[in-house]
């Protein structure tokens, strides 16, 4: 297995490589836009808003006062648009999904919904005892074992909901996140509970002593969670392709490198909202991750493509509720501008 670095064509399998089966770098000389170039000051200046309306009048007024802001917004931003469009046709692929205007405005007025839920659960009007559980049978053996692990969370849903699992579960969860793209809305969750920013650690580099302090956690018996669909903020992050609702698409490989170094098991966690109630679930993806120097690349492969059939599917569940505004499917030019949040506005 061979790394290269990827063209400018729609996806770099296209130029001769095997469907997920190949590892790769990423390329400076792509021209689609990297996700953290991907800022939020229209949104979160009409969240703010539409937060203190649902405050004073509920949220069935708000769901009706929300479609005419969602409508300024994506007349004003095509690029975002564009992304859920082409999101939206990757799932028709797989089942049947309207792709138009109407649909593009469905998607993000559930986006919205999960704005205003986290802004509602770090506000303290969330009561955990509502939010359903599948799993988490996994949590209480670890904790019963102290033993750490690594999860993958990933932009289903609303991941903050994963974090009642720490305080349901009396469990410690440290947050490895590029969040300097959205500033302002986590200086808004920050204004409303200082808590929300608690053991989130901002990690563009995995440098030694991140790893020193990650592998203490870990055999302190603390878990570690990493988003496992989006590449590193990086010139030239190392990703695999594999197979997401029928095309192959870049996935960052830093969970499964990470669980390897810690030597402790890797699960995932997928939140959605279904029929207006939170659940999160908690999946096992390998009690253990071996990657040895003779088939490294190979067991990498492997690990993401068994990852990326499990995000299909809760996709394909909540096909409304993933959260990745740019083109998914193309690698991304890197913008330095990106790693400190300044990027385009």
């Amino acid at each position: 297995m061979r790394q290269q670095n990827a063209d400018n064509s729609r996806h770099p399998v296209a130029a001769g490589a095997e469907p997920g089966t190949e590892l790769m770098t990423a390329s400076t000389k792509n021209t689609a836009l990297h996700w953290a170039s991907v800022h939020e000051f229209g949104f979160v200046a009409g969240m703010k808003l539409l937060f203190w309306l649902y405050k004073k009048i509920g949220r069935w007024p708000f769901r009706l006062i929300l479609y005419p802001v969602l409508f300024w917004y994506l007349l004003f931003r095509p690029s975002a648009r564009h992304a859920s469009q082409i999101y939206l046709r990757h799932v028709n692929r797989r089942q049947a999904i309207r792709t138009d205007l109407v649909k593009v405005i469905a998607h993000f007025a559930a986006f919205a919904e999960m704005m205003l839920d986290k802004m509602l659960l770090w506000s303290g009007s969330v009561d955990p005892a509502s939010i359903c559980t599948a799993g988490t049978e996994l949590i209480e053996q670890l904790i019963a074992e102290k033993r750490g692990a690594v999860f993958i969370c990933s932009h289903l849903g609303n991941a903050d909901f994963s974090r009642i699992l720490s305080g349901n579960h009396r469990s410690q969860i440290t947050i490895l996140a590029h969040t300097k793209h959205a500033r302002m809305f986590n200086q808004l969750l920050s204004a409303m509970n200082p808590l929300s920013q608690l053991n989130v650690v901002q990690v563009t580099e995995m440098t030694p002593d991140t790893a020193m302090m990650l592998a203490t956690k870990v055999a302190d018996g603390e878990f570690i969670m990493i988003a496992g669909d989006r590449i590193p903020v990086a010139p030239e992050p190392r990703v695999v392709m594999a197979e997401f609702l029928g095309e192959p698409a870049p996935f960052p490989v830093g969970p499964y490198v990470l669980a390897s170094v810690l030597q402790c098991p890797l699960y995932m966690l997928f939140s959605a909202k279904i029929a207006d109630r939170v659940v999160v679930q908690v999946e096992l993806l390998r009690e253990s991750v071996r990657l040895p120097r003779n088939n490294r690349d190979e067991q990498l492969v492997r690990l993401v493509a068994d990852y990326a059939r499990h995000l299909e599917s809760h996709c394909l569940q909540s096909p409304l509720q993933w959260f990745n505004f740019y083109d998914y499917w193309q690698l991304p030019a890197f913008d330095p501008a990106s790693a400190d949040g300044r990027g385009n506005k």
